[in-house]
Protein backbone atom coordinates (compact mmCIF):
# COMPACT_ATOMS: atom_id res chain seq x y z
CA UNK A 1 0.00 0.00 0.00
CA UNK A 2 1.44 3.64 -0.60
CA UNK A 3 0.82 4.40 3.31
CA UNK A 4 2.79 1.83 4.00
CA UNK A 5 6.23 2.25 1.88
CA UNK A 6 7.16 5.94 4.17
CA UNK A 7 6.66 3.91 7.26
CA UNK A 8 8.81 0.88 6.15
CA UNK A 9 11.34 3.80 5.28
CA UNK A 10 11.68 5.62 8.18
CA UNK A 11 11.46 2.43 10.50
CA UNK A 12 14.29 0.59 8.73
CA UNK A 13 16.42 -0.62 11.30
CA UNK A 14 19.61 1.76 10.71
CA UNK A 15 22.46 2.58 13.74
CA UNK A 16 22.20 5.52 15.65
CA UNK A 17 23.34 8.71 13.56
CA UNK A 18 26.57 10.41 14.95
CA UNK A 19 25.76 13.42 16.74
CA UNK A 20 25.17 16.88 15.12
CA UNK A 21 28.67 17.62 16.46
CA UNK A 22 30.27 15.43 13.83
CA UNK A 23 28.00 15.18 11.02
CA UNK A 24 25.42 17.26 9.60
CA UNK A 25 23.73 14.26 8.33
CA UNK A 26 22.20 14.21 11.66
CA UNK A 27 20.70 17.76 11.37
CA UNK A 28 19.24 17.36 8.45
CA UNK A 29 17.21 13.93 8.90
CA UNK A 30 15.69 14.13 12.41
CA UNK A 31 14.13 10.84 13.97
CA UNK A 32 10.99 10.72 13.36
CA UNK A 33 8.75 9.51 16.72
CA UNK A 34 5.42 6.81 15.76
CA UNK A 35 3.05 5.48 18.39
CA UNK A 36 3.43 1.69 17.21
CA UNK A 37 1.12 -1.04 18.72
CA UNK A 38 3.04 -3.29 21.28
CA UNK A 39 2.69 -5.89 18.55
CA UNK A 40 5.06 -3.97 16.45
CA UNK A 41 7.94 -4.10 19.11
CA UNK A 42 7.11 -7.47 19.69
CA UNK A 43 7.76 -8.20 15.94
CA UNK A 44 10.61 -6.14 15.75
CA UNK A 45 12.30 -7.65 18.14
CA UNK A 46 12.16 -11.31 16.24
CA UNK A 47 13.78 -8.99 13.39
CA UNK A 48 16.75 -7.48 15.61
CA UNK A 49 17.63 -11.02 16.67
CA UNK A 50 17.41 -12.79 13.66
CA UNK A 51 19.47 -9.95 11.79
CA UNK A 52 22.03 -10.15 15.14
CA UNK A 53 22.70 -13.78 13.66
CA UNK A 54 26.02 -13.81 11.04
CA UNK A 55 24.62 -14.08 6.98
CA UNK A 56 25.65 -17.73 5.78
CA UNK A 57 26.51 -16.13 2.25
CA UNK A 58 28.88 -13.34 3.99
CA UNK A 59 30.80 -15.95 6.01
CA UNK A 60 31.61 -18.09 2.84
CA UNK A 61 32.31 -14.46 0.81
CA UNK A 62 36.46 -14.14 0.25
CA UNK A 63 35.54 -10.63 -0.36
CA UNK A 64 34.66 -9.95 2.76
CA UNK A 65 38.27 -10.10 3.94
CA UNK A 66 39.56 -8.20 1.50
CA UNK A 67 37.21 -5.44 1.18
CA UNK A 68 37.53 -4.52 4.66
CA UNK A 69 34.23 -1.87 5.45
CA UNK A 70 32.98 -1.24 1.82
CA UNK A 71 29.93 0.55 0.93
CA UNK A 72 27.42 0.91 -2.48
CA UNK A 73 26.40 4.11 -3.37
CA UNK A 74 23.19 3.24 -5.72
CA UNK A 75 22.96 6.11 -8.13
CA UNK A 76 19.30 6.40 -9.59
CA UNK A 77 18.04 10.43 -9.53
CA UNK A 78 20.82 12.18 -7.62
CA UNK A 79 22.90 12.23 -9.75
CA UNK A 80 25.41 14.92 -7.79
CA UNK A 81 28.26 15.11 -5.76
CA UNK A 82 26.56 18.59 -4.12
CA UNK A 83 24.29 17.89 -1.15
CA UNK A 84 24.52 14.19 -1.53
CA UNK A 85 23.93 12.73 1.94
CA UNK A 86 23.85 9.22 0.73
CA UNK A 87 27.20 9.45 -0.65
CA UNK A 88 28.54 11.51 2.22
CA UNK A 89 26.87 8.75 4.52
CA UNK A 90 28.65 5.95 2.45
CA UNK A 91 31.84 7.43 2.26
CA UNK A 92 32.03 7.57 5.96
CA UNK A 93 34.13 4.92 7.60
CA UNK A 94 34.41 2.72 4.38
CA UNK A 95 37.64 1.56 3.20
CA UNK A 96 36.18 1.20 -0.29
CA UNK A 97 32.88 2.97 -1.63
CA UNK A 98 31.38 1.26 -5.18
CA UNK A 99 29.34 3.86 -6.89
CA UNK A 100 27.00 1.87 -9.22
CA UNK A 101 24.76 3.14 -11.78
CA UNK A 102 22.37 0.45 -13.58
CA UNK A 103 21.48 0.53 -17.33
CA UNK A 104 17.80 -0.12 -16.83
CA UNK A 105 16.53 -1.92 -20.34
CA UNK A 106 12.58 -0.60 -18.47
CA UNK A 107 13.49 2.97 -19.33
CA UNK A 108 16.62 2.65 -22.28
CA UNK A 109 15.97 -0.50 -24.31
CA UNK A 110 15.41 0.77 -27.76
CA UNK A 111 11.92 0.38 -29.13
CA UNK A 112 11.23 -0.16 -33.24
CA UNK A 113 7.34 0.29 -32.32
CA UNK A 114 7.39 3.97 -30.61
CA UNK A 115 6.26 6.55 -32.47
CA UNK A 116 9.39 8.70 -32.44
CA UNK A 117 12.82 7.45 -31.54
CA UNK A 118 13.83 5.92 -28.09
CA UNK A 119 12.65 3.22 -25.69
CA UNK A 120 9.26 2.74 -25.10
CA UNK A 121 9.19 4.87 -22.07
CA UNK A 122 11.88 7.55 -23.05
CA UNK A 123 13.01 9.67 -26.40
CA UNK A 124 15.97 9.32 -27.51
CA UNK A 125 16.97 13.41 -26.10
CA UNK A 126 16.12 12.30 -22.81
CA UNK A 127 18.26 9.38 -23.01
CA UNK A 128 21.00 11.34 -23.95
CA UNK A 129 20.63 13.99 -21.43
CA UNK A 130 20.55 11.13 -18.72
CA UNK A 131 23.87 9.82 -20.69
CA UNK A 132 25.56 12.99 -20.69
CA UNK A 133 24.45 13.49 -16.58
CA UNK A 134 26.31 10.20 -15.93
CA UNK A 135 29.51 10.69 -18.02
CA UNK A 136 29.78 14.51 -16.16
CA UNK A 137 29.00 12.00 -12.59
CA UNK A 138 31.78 10.27 -13.72
CA UNK A 139 34.63 12.80 -14.23
CA UNK A 140 33.33 14.22 -10.78
CA UNK A 141 33.70 11.14 -8.94
CA UNK A 142 37.32 10.42 -10.70
CA UNK A 143 38.17 14.06 -9.46
CA UNK A 144 37.60 12.67 -6.13
CA UNK A 145 39.25 9.37 -6.55
CA UNK A 146 36.86 7.35 -7.58
CA UNK A 147 34.58 6.31 -10.47
CA UNK A 148 31.49 5.53 -11.98
CA UNK A 149 30.70 1.76 -12.08
CA UNK A 150 28.06 0.84 -15.22
CA UNK A 151 26.21 -2.10 -15.00
CA UNK A 152 22.98 -3.21 -17.23
CA UNK A 153 20.07 -4.97 -16.34
CA UNK A 154 16.86 -5.37 -14.04
CA UNK A 155 18.37 -2.99 -11.10
CA UNK A 156 17.18 -5.33 -8.20
CA UNK A 157 18.37 -8.03 -9.81
CA UNK A 158 21.79 -6.59 -10.54
CA UNK A 159 22.33 -5.41 -7.56
CA UNK A 160 21.74 -8.20 -4.97
CA UNK A 161 24.26 -9.64 -7.54
CA UNK A 162 26.82 -6.43 -6.31
CA UNK A 163 26.10 -6.93 -3.01
CA UNK A 164 26.67 -10.55 -2.94
CA UNK A 165 29.86 -10.43 -4.75
CA UNK A 166 31.39 -7.32 -2.92
CA UNK A 167 30.22 -8.17 0.63
CA UNK A 168 29.56 -4.56 1.64
CA UNK A 169 28.51 -3.40 4.99
CA UNK A 170 26.15 -0.99 3.94
CA UNK A 171 24.02 0.04 1.08
CA UNK A 172 22.97 4.01 0.08
CA UNK A 173 20.41 5.62 -2.46
CA UNK A 174 18.51 8.27 -2.17
CA UNK A 175 14.99 7.60 -1.46
CA UNK A 176 12.03 8.07 -3.86
CA UNK A 177 9.02 8.05 -3.84
CA UNK A 178 7.54 6.94 -7.75
CA UNK A 179 5.79 3.84 -7.57
CA UNK A 180 8.72 1.93 -9.64
CA UNK A 181 11.37 2.67 -7.23
CA UNK A 182 9.15 2.23 -4.27
CA UNK A 183 8.69 -1.32 -5.59
CA UNK A 184 12.00 -1.67 -6.53
CA UNK A 185 13.18 -0.60 -2.60
CA UNK A 186 11.19 -3.33 -1.17
CA UNK A 187 12.90 -6.13 -3.08
CA UNK A 188 16.45 -4.76 -2.49
CA UNK A 189 16.05 -4.28 1.58
CA UNK A 190 14.18 -7.83 1.54
CA UNK A 191 17.86 -9.32 0.32
CA UNK A 192 19.38 -6.34 2.70
CA UNK A 193 17.19 -7.30 5.88
CA UNK A 194 18.22 -10.82 5.64
CA UNK A 195 21.87 -10.35 4.84
CA UNK A 196 22.73 -7.90 7.32
CA UNK A 197 23.77 -5.00 5.44
CA UNK A 198 22.55 -1.51 6.42
CA UNK A 199 20.69 1.13 4.38
CA UNK A 200 20.60 4.32 4.38
CA UNK A 201 18.36 6.00 2.42
CA UNK A 202 17.75 9.45 2.77
CA UNK A 203 15.36 12.23 1.60
CA UNK A 204 16.86 14.67 -0.39
CA UNK A 205 15.46 14.55 -3.98
CA UNK A 206 12.72 17.03 -2.44
CA UNK A 207 12.70 20.08 0.23
CA UNK A 208 10.43 18.25 2.29
CA UNK A 209 9.78 14.25 3.61
CA UNK A 210 6.25 13.68 1.46
CA UNK A 211 5.13 11.01 4.63
CA UNK A 212 6.09 13.75 7.22
CA UNK A 213 3.71 16.12 5.61
CA UNK A 214 1.10 13.51 5.02
CA UNK A 215 1.80 12.37 8.76
CA UNK A 216 1.02 15.69 10.08
CA UNK A 217 -2.20 15.65 7.53
CA UNK A 218 -3.64 12.91 9.68
CA UNK A 219 -2.45 10.50 6.97
CA UNK A 220 -3.61 11.65 4.04
CA UNK A 221 -1.89 14.49 1.57
CA UNK A 222 -2.79 17.94 1.54
CA UNK A 223 -4.69 18.56 -1.40
CA UNK A 224 -4.28 22.51 -1.63
CA UNK A 225 -1.02 24.16 -2.70
CA UNK A 226 -2.17 26.99 0.74
CA UNK A 227 -3.15 23.97 3.30
CA UNK A 228 1.05 22.09 1.92
CA UNK A 229 2.67 25.35 2.81
CA UNK A 230 1.14 25.49 6.51
CA UNK A 231 1.79 21.92 7.11
CA UNK A 232 5.21 22.00 5.54
CA UNK A 233 6.49 25.39 7.12
CA UNK A 234 10.17 25.75 6.87
CA UNK A 235 12.18 22.85 5.78
CA UNK A 236 14.44 21.54 8.47
CA UNK A 237 17.60 21.52 7.38
CA UNK A 238 17.67 25.07 6.38
CA UNK A 239 19.33 26.51 9.54
CA UNK A 240 22.17 24.48 8.46
CA UNK A 241 24.66 24.88 5.90
CA UNK A 242 24.23 21.70 2.98
CA UNK A 243 27.40 19.96 2.49
CA UNK A 244 28.03 20.81 -1.21
CA UNK A 245 31.35 19.75 -2.19
CA UNK A 246 33.95 16.69 -1.11
CA UNK A 247 37.79 16.57 -1.01
CA UNK A 248 37.87 12.94 -1.84
CA UNK A 249 35.95 9.76 -1.84
CA UNK A 250 37.52 6.32 -0.98
CA UNK A 251 38.46 3.85 -3.53
CA UNK A 252 36.58 1.55 -5.40
CA UNK A 253 36.86 -1.99 -4.37
CA UNK A 254 37.87 -5.24 -6.25
CA UNK A 255 34.39 -5.71 -8.04
CA UNK A 256 34.84 -9.09 -9.15
CA UNK A 257 33.36 -11.37 -11.25
CA UNK A 258 30.33 -8.41 -11.74
CA UNK A 259 29.90 -6.85 -15.58
CA UNK A 260 31.03 -3.19 -15.14
CA UNK A 261 31.53 -0.99 -17.79
CA UNK A 262 32.26 2.74 -18.89
CA UNK A 263 29.31 4.99 -19.18
CA UNK A 264 27.66 3.95 -22.32
CA UNK A 265 27.28 5.91 -26.14
CA UNK A 266 23.79 6.57 -27.37
CA UNK A 267 25.06 3.78 -30.13
CA UNK A 268 26.48 1.46 -27.52
CA UNK A 269 22.72 0.96 -26.33
CA UNK A 270 21.81 -0.15 -29.64
CA UNK A 271 20.22 3.08 -31.45
CA UNK A 272 22.55 3.20 -34.31
CA UNK A 273 23.26 6.01 -36.42
CA UNK A 274 20.39 8.50 -35.34
CA UNK A 275 19.82 11.81 -37.16
CA UNK A 276 17.55 14.07 -35.53
CA UNK A 277 17.88 17.70 -34.22
CA UNK A 278 19.12 17.16 -30.50
CA UNK A 279 18.12 19.22 -27.49
CA UNK A 280 20.33 22.52 -26.73
CA UNK A 281 20.30 21.79 -23.21
CA UNK A 282 23.27 19.94 -22.16
CA UNK A 283 23.24 17.04 -19.28
CA UNK A 284 25.28 17.08 -16.34
CA UNK A 285 25.96 18.64 -12.27
CA UNK A 286 28.22 20.91 -14.01
CA UNK A 287 25.65 22.07 -16.04
CA UNK A 288 23.04 22.43 -13.85
CA UNK A 289 25.37 24.44 -11.34
CA UNK A 290 26.45 26.77 -14.08
CA UNK A 291 23.03 27.47 -14.84
CA UNK A 292 21.77 28.23 -11.84
CA UNK A 293 24.84 30.87 -11.02
CA UNK A 294 23.56 32.62 -13.82
CA UNK A 295 19.95 32.95 -13.10
CA UNK A 296 20.42 33.77 -9.52
CA UNK A 297 23.25 35.85 -10.49
CA UNK A 298 20.52 38.57 -11.54
CA UNK A 299 19.13 39.54 -8.48
CA UNK A 300 16.65 41.81 -9.67
CA UNK A 301 15.12 38.73 -12.39
CA UNK A 302 15.29 36.02 -9.09
CA UNK A 303 13.31 39.20 -6.55
CA UNK A 304 9.95 39.74 -9.66
CA UNK A 305 9.88 35.92 -11.08
CA UNK A 306 6.19 35.78 -11.06
CA UNK A 307 4.30 32.66 -12.41
CA UNK A 308 2.32 31.99 -14.63
CA UNK A 309 3.78 35.57 -16.32
CA UNK A 310 6.54 34.71 -18.98
CA UNK A 311 6.67 34.99 -22.80
CA UNK A 312 6.30 31.24 -23.95
CA UNK A 313 7.10 32.14 -27.76
CA UNK A 314 11.19 32.86 -26.17
CA UNK A 315 13.27 30.08 -27.54
CA UNK A 316 16.63 31.28 -28.32
CA UNK A 317 17.07 32.61 -24.21
CA UNK A 318 13.82 30.84 -22.58
CA UNK A 319 12.31 33.01 -19.76
CA UNK A 320 13.25 30.49 -17.10
CA UNK A 321 16.10 29.31 -15.67
CA UNK A 322 15.32 25.60 -17.78
CA UNK A 323 16.75 24.03 -14.03
CA UNK A 324 13.30 21.50 -14.37
CA UNK A 325 15.49 18.95 -16.02
CA UNK A 326 18.36 18.88 -14.04
CA UNK A 327 16.06 18.78 -10.67
CA UNK A 328 14.32 15.57 -11.97
CA UNK A 329 17.49 13.73 -12.54
CA UNK A 330 18.88 15.28 -9.73
CA UNK A 331 21.92 16.66 -11.10
CA UNK A 332 20.82 19.61 -8.88
CA UNK A 333 19.88 19.69 -5.75
CA UNK A 334 16.43 21.42 -4.82
CA UNK A 335 17.10 21.85 -1.58
CA UNK A 336 20.55 23.75 -2.64
CA UNK A 337 18.53 25.66 -4.95
CA UNK A 338 16.07 26.72 -2.30
CA UNK A 339 19.53 27.72 -0.25
CA UNK A 340 20.81 30.03 -3.16
CA UNK A 341 16.80 31.90 -3.35
CA UNK A 342 16.69 32.37 -0.17
CA UNK A 343 20.38 34.21 0.30
CA UNK A 344 18.98 36.77 -2.77
CA UNK A 345 15.86 37.02 -1.00
CA UNK A 346 17.68 38.58 2.09
CA UNK A 347 19.46 41.07 0.03
CA UNK A 348 16.92 42.41 -1.87
CA UNK A 349 14.42 45.49 -0.59
CA UNK A 350 11.60 43.26 -1.80
CA UNK A 351 10.78 39.62 -3.65
CA UNK A 352 7.62 37.91 -5.02
CA UNK A 353 6.18 34.86 -3.18
CA UNK A 354 4.75 31.61 -3.31
CA UNK A 355 2.50 30.40 -5.38
CA UNK A 356 4.41 32.60 -8.19
CA UNK A 357 7.83 33.21 -6.95
CA UNK A 358 10.87 31.02 -8.03
CA UNK A 359 10.88 29.52 -4.31
CA UNK A 360 6.85 28.62 -4.64
CA UNK A 361 7.83 27.02 -7.91
CA UNK A 362 9.89 24.19 -5.93
CA UNK A 363 7.22 24.39 -2.91
CA UNK A 364 4.87 23.56 -6.04
CA UNK A 365 7.23 20.21 -7.10
CA UNK A 366 7.10 19.27 -3.37
CA UNK A 367 2.99 19.49 -3.22
CA UNK A 368 3.07 17.63 -6.29
CA UNK A 369 5.22 14.97 -5.05
CA UNK A 370 3.40 14.89 -1.58
CA UNK A 371 -0.19 14.11 -3.35
CA UNK A 372 1.23 11.92 -5.84
CA UNK A 373 3.05 9.86 -2.90
CA UNK A 374 -0.36 9.61 -0.71
CA UNK A 375 -2.95 8.93 -3.51
CA UNK A 376 -3.29 5.17 -4.92
CA UNK A 377 -3.73 5.51 -8.64
CA UNK A 378 -2.79 8.73 -8.71
CA UNK A 379 -1.51 8.53 -12.37
CA UNK A 380 -4.93 7.35 -14.27
CA UNK A 381 -8.34 8.40 -13.74
CA UNK A 382 -10.13 5.47 -12.97
CA UNK A 383 -9.39 4.48 -9.07
CA UNK A 384 -8.09 7.93 -8.71
CA UNK A 385 -10.44 9.34 -5.56
CA UNK A 386 -8.94 13.11 -6.36
CA UNK A 387 -9.95 12.75 -10.35
CA UNK A 388 -12.88 13.33 -11.86
CA UNK A 389 -14.76 10.95 -14.04
CA UNK A 390 -15.16 12.34 -17.54
CA UNK A 391 -15.94 10.78 -20.63
CA UNK A 392 -12.94 11.63 -23.19
CA UNK A 393 -13.38 10.56 -26.84
CA UNK A 394 -11.00 7.79 -27.75
CA UNK A 395 -9.58 8.73 -31.33
CA UNK A 396 -6.13 7.63 -32.41
CA UNK A 397 -6.23 9.77 -35.28
CA UNK A 398 -6.47 12.87 -33.69
CA UNK A 399 -4.27 12.25 -31.23
CA UNK A 400 -1.79 11.45 -33.79
CA UNK A 401 -2.54 14.54 -35.28
CA UNK A 402 -1.57 16.69 -32.32
CA UNK A 403 1.65 14.69 -31.55
CA UNK A 404 3.06 14.91 -34.74
CA UNK A 405 2.11 18.56 -35.05
CA UNK A 406 -0.33 18.53 -37.78
CA UNK A 407 -3.53 20.31 -35.74
CA UNK A 408 -3.91 22.92 -38.65
CA UNK A 409 -2.85 25.45 -35.57
CA UNK A 410 0.60 26.72 -35.95
CA UNK A 411 0.76 27.76 -32.23
CA UNK A 412 -0.09 24.49 -31.18
CA UNK A 413 1.99 22.73 -34.18
CA UNK A 414 5.09 24.70 -33.25
CA UNK A 415 5.05 23.37 -29.71
CA UNK A 416 4.69 20.43 -30.63
CA UNK A 417 7.71 20.44 -32.70
CA UNK A 418 9.22 22.07 -30.04
CA UNK A 419 8.83 19.35 -27.71
CA UNK A 420 9.66 16.64 -30.01
CA UNK A 421 12.99 18.28 -30.88
CA UNK A 422 13.91 19.41 -27.72
CA UNK A 423 12.47 17.50 -25.06
CA UNK A 424 10.96 21.16 -23.20
CA UNK A 425 8.96 24.03 -24.13
CA UNK A 426 7.96 26.56 -21.72
CA UNK A 427 4.90 26.08 -19.24
CA UNK A 428 2.89 28.08 -20.65
CA UNK A 429 3.32 26.52 -23.89
CA UNK A 430 2.63 23.05 -22.21
CA UNK A 431 -0.50 24.60 -20.40
CA UNK A 432 -2.15 25.46 -24.16
CA UNK A 433 -0.99 22.21 -25.91
CA UNK A 434 -2.38 20.30 -23.04
CA UNK A 435 -5.97 22.45 -22.81
CA UNK A 436 -5.97 22.10 -26.60
CA UNK A 437 -5.99 18.26 -26.55
CA UNK A 438 -8.42 17.54 -23.56
CA UNK A 439 -10.99 20.53 -22.32
CA UNK A 440 -10.49 22.99 -24.89
CA UNK A 441 -10.21 21.10 -28.50
CA UNK A 442 -10.50 17.50 -28.91
CA UNK A 443 -11.81 16.39 -26.22
CA UNK A 444 -9.32 13.67 -25.82
CA UNK A 445 -8.39 11.65 -22.24
CA UNK A 446 -5.38 13.21 -20.28
CA UNK A 447 -3.93 10.25 -20.09
CA UNK A 448 -2.87 9.98 -23.36
CA UNK A 449 -1.47 13.65 -23.53
CA UNK A 450 0.55 12.69 -20.46
CA UNK A 451 2.14 9.46 -21.73
CA UNK A 452 3.07 11.56 -24.99
CA UNK A 453 5.01 14.35 -22.05
CA UNK A 454 5.91 11.45 -20.35
CA UNK A 455 7.94 10.17 -23.16
CA UNK A 456 9.32 13.04 -24.83
CA UNK A 457 9.96 15.27 -22.23
CA UNK A 458 13.77 15.58 -20.67
CA UNK A 459 12.62 16.82 -17.59
CA UNK A 460 9.75 14.62 -17.22
CA UNK A 461 8.97 13.75 -13.65
CA UNK A 462 5.94 11.05 -12.73
CA UNK A 463 4.36 13.29 -9.69
CA UNK A 464 4.73 16.58 -11.41
CA UNK A 465 3.49 15.33 -15.35
CA UNK A 466 0.69 13.59 -13.74
CA UNK A 467 -0.15 16.58 -11.54
CA UNK A 468 -0.28 18.90 -14.35
CA UNK A 469 -2.18 17.19 -16.47
CA UNK A 470 -4.92 16.71 -13.79
CA UNK A 471 -4.92 20.30 -13.72
CA UNK A 472 -5.18 21.16 -16.77
CA UNK A 473 -7.80 19.03 -17.95
CA UNK A 474 -9.94 20.28 -15.31
CA UNK A 475 -10.12 16.21 -13.52
CA UNK A 476 -8.63 17.55 -10.41
CA UNK A 477 -7.07 20.92 -8.59
CA UNK A 478 -8.39 23.30 -10.86
CA UNK A 479 -12.09 22.82 -12.31
CA UNK A 480 -12.75 26.15 -13.80
CA UNK A 481 -13.09 24.35 -17.19
CA UNK A 482 -14.34 27.78 -18.91
CA UNK A 483 -11.19 29.39 -18.62
CA UNK A 484 -9.49 28.08 -22.06
CA UNK A 485 -6.08 28.37 -23.65
CA UNK A 486 -7.41 30.09 -27.38
CA UNK A 487 -4.95 28.27 -29.38
CA UNK A 488 -5.17 31.54 -32.06
CA UNK A 489 -5.26 34.80 -29.87
CA UNK A 490 -2.94 33.13 -26.85
CA UNK A 491 0.32 32.95 -28.61
CA UNK A 492 -0.01 36.36 -30.64
CA UNK A 493 -0.01 38.35 -27.71
CA UNK A 494 3.30 36.62 -26.80
CA UNK A 495 4.66 37.12 -30.54
CA UNK A 496 2.61 38.83 -32.93
CA UNK A 497 4.91 38.36 -35.64
CA UNK A 498 4.79 34.47 -35.50
CA UNK A 499 8.49 34.12 -35.34
CA UNK A 500 8.30 31.02 -32.79
CA UNK A 501 6.08 29.34 -35.77
CA UNK A 502 8.62 30.79 -38.43
CA UNK A 503 11.40 28.75 -36.38
CA UNK A 504 9.87 25.43 -35.39
CA UNK A 505 7.68 25.30 -39.07
CA UNK A 506 9.42 26.65 -41.26
CA UNK A 507 6.57 25.99 -43.81
CA UNK A 508 4.98 28.82 -42.96
CA UNK A 509 8.07 31.32 -42.52
CA UNK A 510 6.51 33.57 -45.42
CA UNK A 511 3.30 33.55 -44.17
CA UNK A 512 2.64 37.33 -43.44
CA UNK A 513 2.18 37.80 -40.15
CA UNK A 514 -1.91 38.45 -40.19
CA UNK A 515 -2.70 34.77 -41.35
CA UNK A 516 0.18 33.24 -39.51
CA UNK A 517 -1.98 31.81 -36.22
CA UNK A 518 -4.93 31.51 -38.62
CA UNK A 519 -3.53 30.69 -42.42
CA UNK A 520 -6.92 28.92 -43.51
CA UNK A 521 -8.24 32.07 -43.88
CA UNK A 522 -5.21 33.37 -46.01
CA UNK A 523 -6.43 34.37 -49.46
CA UNK A 524 -5.31 31.86 -52.32
CA UNK A 525 -3.07 34.46 -53.69
CA UNK A 526 -1.63 35.05 -50.29
CA UNK A 527 -0.83 30.88 -49.87
CA UNK A 528 0.84 30.88 -53.27
CA UNK A 529 3.22 33.59 -52.72
CA UNK A 530 4.38 32.40 -48.83
CA UNK A 531 4.72 28.47 -51.12
CA UNK A 532 2.64 27.43 -48.64
CA UNK A 533 -0.92 26.03 -49.69
CA UNK A 534 -2.96 25.17 -46.74
CA UNK A 535 -4.05 21.33 -47.44
CA UNK A 536 -1.39 20.71 -49.26
CA UNK A 537 2.00 22.27 -47.48
CA UNK A 538 0.32 22.55 -44.27
CA UNK A 539 -3.06 21.05 -42.68
CA UNK A 540 -5.99 22.03 -42.53
CA UNK A 541 -7.60 22.63 -38.93
CA UNK A 542 -8.85 19.38 -37.63
CA UNK A 543 -11.27 21.16 -35.59
CA UNK A 544 -12.83 24.84 -35.75
CA UNK A 545 -12.19 26.44 -31.79
CA UNK A 546 -14.89 28.26 -31.44
CA UNK A 547 -17.43 25.66 -31.89
CA UNK A 548 -15.24 22.70 -30.39
CA UNK A 549 -14.86 24.10 -27.43
CA UNK A 550 -18.34 25.31 -26.46
CA UNK A 551 -18.94 21.60 -26.90
CA UNK A 552 -16.12 20.81 -24.81
CA UNK A 553 -17.61 22.87 -22.25
CA UNK A 554 -20.94 21.57 -22.31
CA UNK A 555 -19.55 17.86 -21.91
CA UNK A 556 -17.59 18.99 -18.66
CA UNK A 557 -20.58 20.77 -16.97
CA UNK A 558 -22.42 17.31 -17.53
CA UNK A 559 -20.20 15.03 -16.47
CA UNK A 560 -19.40 17.63 -13.22
CA UNK A 561 -22.89 17.45 -12.60
CA UNK A 562 -23.25 13.74 -12.23
CA UNK A 563 -20.11 13.11 -10.67
CA UNK A 564 -21.56 15.80 -7.77
CA UNK A 565 -24.77 13.66 -7.78
CA UNK A 566 -23.07 10.13 -7.38
CA UNK A 567 -20.33 12.10 -5.17
CA UNK A 568 -17.31 10.46 -8.08
CA UNK A 569 -18.75 7.50 -8.00
CA UNK A 570 -19.42 7.25 -11.76
CA UNK A 571 -19.27 3.06 -13.33
CA UNK A 572 -18.03 2.65 -16.77
CA UNK A 573 -21.94 2.17 -17.92
CA UNK A 574 -22.36 5.97 -16.36
CA UNK A 575 -19.45 7.58 -18.35
CA UNK A 576 -21.05 5.37 -21.69
CA UNK A 577 -23.89 6.79 -21.03
CA UNK A 578 -22.77 10.31 -21.28
CA UNK A 579 -20.53 9.72 -24.03
CA UNK A 580 -23.80 8.06 -26.43
CA UNK A 581 -26.10 11.24 -24.68
CA UNK A 582 -23.53 13.89 -26.40
CA UNK A 583 -23.16 11.78 -29.39
CA UNK A 584 -26.38 11.73 -30.25
CA UNK A 585 -26.68 15.53 -30.23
Amino acid sequence: MVQASPLLHKIHLYPPYPTPRTSLASQRHPTLFLKLPHSFFDDAMQLILCLSKPAQHLKKNPLMAASGSGSIMWFRKGLRIHDNPALEYASKGSDFVYPVFVIDPHYMEPDPKAFSPGSKLAGLNRIRFLLESLVDLDTSLKKLGSRLLISKGEPGQVLIQCLKEWGVKKLCYEHDTDPYYQALDIKVKEYTSAAGIEVFSPVSHTLFNPADIIQRNGGKPPLTYQSFLKLAGQPSWLSSPLLTSISSLPPVGDVGSCEISEVPTIKDLGYGDIEQEWTPFRGGESEALKRLKESVSDKNWVANFEKPKGNPSLFVKPATTVLSPYLKFGCLSSRYFYQCLQDVYKNVQKHTSPPVSLAGQLLWRDFFYTVAFGTPNFDRMKGNKLCKQIPWNDDDELLAAWREARTGYPWIDAIMVQLRTWGWMHHLARHSVACFLTRGDLFLHWERGRDVFERLLIDSDWAINNGNWLWLSCSSFFYQYNRIYSPISFGKKYDPNGNYIRHFLPVLKDMPKEYIYEPWTAPPGIQRKAKCIIGRDYPKPVVYHDPASKECKRKLAEAYALNQKLNGQLSQEDLDNLRRKAGAR
